[in-house]
């Protein structure tokens, strides 16, 4: 697997482990101060996106991001334009390698001897050296979707998605963006009366 390929799986396993943890990913959001979306009424895409390789063709997360912002942005009454729209969309995803533990104090089987140490019984006891402690690896997934007006090349939005990465999330990748977008957008401020 090259290094491009390599990366775009490493997306790929992030962005679905937002949505399909045990533990639904936490959703924020922030925005420019005091602005009016009213303003604005069409929406595009960069032209390189976050989520793909400078110049590869667009990956499926890329596909399924796009499909998801889009249905979300036109339920709140934005038309998708191929070129000068009002706003501009972009995606970014990272993982990171994370390691937790929890201390739960010095174990009984530590030192009066039973289980592995049972061969200590009745000779001698051990100080309370070894804490009882548990310790777990896992991915952390962020996913950005980021809304830019068009002529400033000004950010006005951002919501973020943070999450653990399970195997689970990796079967399908589609659902679970379908299930993050959507909560990220219960947090952005513009909509379109109709």
């Amino acid at each position: 697997m090259n290094a491009t390929s390599l990366k775009l799986a490493l997306i790929a396993a992030a962005a679905t482990a937002l949505a399909a943890c045990a533990v639904a990913p936490r959703v924020y959001s922030s925005q420019k101060p005091n602005l009016d979306f009213t303003g604005y009424t069409t929406y595009g895409y960069v032209a390189e996106l976050g989520t793909d390789e400078t110049g590869a063709p667009r990956s499926l997360l890329t596909q399924y991001l796009i499909a998801a912002v889009d249905r979300e942005m036109q339920t709140t009454g934005y038309r998708y334009v191929e070129e000068g729209g009002d706003l501009l969309v972009n995606f970014y995803v990272e993982t990171q390698e994370k390691m937790e533990s929890r201390h739960r104090g010095p174990g009984p089987t530590s030192y009066v001897g039973v289980g592995y140490y049972m061969y200590r019984r009745g000779l001698y006891m051990a100080w309370r050296s070894y804490p009882d402690a548990e310790v777990e690896m896992y991915t952390l997934g962020t996913l950005n979707i980021d809304i830019a007006d068009a002529r400033q090349r000004e950010l006005v939005w951002e919501g973020i998605a943070i999450g653990r990465a399970t195997e689970a999330v990796l079967r399908d990748v589609q659902g679970a963006v379908d299930d993050v977008v959507p909560r990220m957008f219960e947090l952005f401020p513009g909509r379109i009366a109709r």
